[in-house]
């Protein structure tokens, strides 16, 4: 909430399987209204995965064999996620740089796992996406 405040996005770096156990909807829209951009994850529960990215949210994968112990991150660095700035250029399981405040930089792979996926990214949400849709059907 202090980084969200302080107008700081922020990520959730965490091991393997994330959101098992948790695959409702609701698990994704808390890190959502808590400003929360990616998760950069060993892994993903699937369905979780699909709820992330249902909230705008993106999903990351480490490198195998790596993880935040074994690239040495604290979770205290400031990250930057090095997107492509025209969303027709991302492609679903592509590879991004992710860089540190501190120097240090690594691999992750995208998963957004559909062009459908990256669609919901592009407009903030599944939400956001399917009014879009509804109102330009409707002009």
């Amino acid at each position: 909430m202090r980084y969200k405040s302080e107008g700081h996005d922020t990520i959730i770096l965490v091991g393997a399987e994330y959101g098992s156990g948790s695959s409702r909807d609701w698990a994704a829209k808390g890190p959502k209204l808590l400003g929360v951009k990616a998760v950069i994850a060993k892994n993903f529960e699937r369905i979780h995965r699909n709820n992330l990215v249902g909230m705008g949210i993106i999903p990351l994968c480490f490198k195998v064999g790596e993880d935040a112990e074994t690239l040495g991150l604290t979770g205290h660095e400031r990250y930057s996620i090095d997107l492509p700035s025209n969303v027709s250029e991302i492609r679903p399981g592509q590879d991004v740089t992710v860089a540190t405040d501190n120097g240090k930089s690594f691999t992750c792979t995208l998963r957004f796992d559909t062009e459908v996926e990256v669609a919901y990214f592009d407009h903030g949400g599944i939400l956001q996406y399917v009014i879009r849709n509804l109102i330009h059907a409707n002009h």
